[in-house]
C-alpha cells in the first residue's frame, strides 16, 4: 500500500512547540479523512487528532487546546501544530488516513525533555 510521509520531530523541552507535516498521495488526500497518531515505547498507538476533507477537525481530549490539525490542499499536505509540549506527548508520530488506514510509514519521532 501506498504510505504516508511525516516529518518535523525533533527533541523540545517542556512548554516549547513543534510542527509536523504529513504528505500524502493526491489519490488519499482528496478523498479520505487524515489523522496524527502517536505511540509510545510499550503503549498502543492512539489517535490523537483528525481532519476531514471539508476542513473539520477532532481532538483527544488530553491535547484539545494545544494541537491544531490543518491542511493544505494544493501540497497534499496536513499538519500539527504542537504547543505547549509535556514530557508524556514524547512518542512516535504517525499520519493515516480514515476511516480505511494506508500502509504505515516510519513515524516521526517527538521527544518532549529538559
Amino acid at each position: 500500500q501506498v504510505q504516508l510521509v511525516e516529518s518535523g520531530g525533533g527533541l523540545v523541552q517542556p512548554g516549547g512547540s513543534l510542527r509536523l507535516s504529513c504528505v500524502a498521495p493526491r489519490s488519499i488526500f482528496s478523498i479520505y479523512s487524515i489523522g496524527w497518531y502517536r505511540q509510545a515505547p510499550g503503549k498502543q498507538r492512539e489517535l490523537v487528532a483528525s481532519i476531514e476533507t471539508g476542513g473539520g477537525r477532532n481532538y483527544v481530549d488530553f491535547v484539545a487546546g494545544r494541537y491544531t490539525i490543518s491542511r493544505d490542499n494544493a501540497k497534499n499536505t496536513v499538519y500539527l501544530q504542537m504547543n505547549r509540549l509535556k514530557p508524556e506527548d514524547t512518542a512516535v508520530y504517525y499520519c493515516n488516513s480514515l476511516p480505511t488506514n494506508s500502509a504505515w510509514g516510519q513515524g516521526t519521532q517527538v521527544t518532549v525533555s529538559s
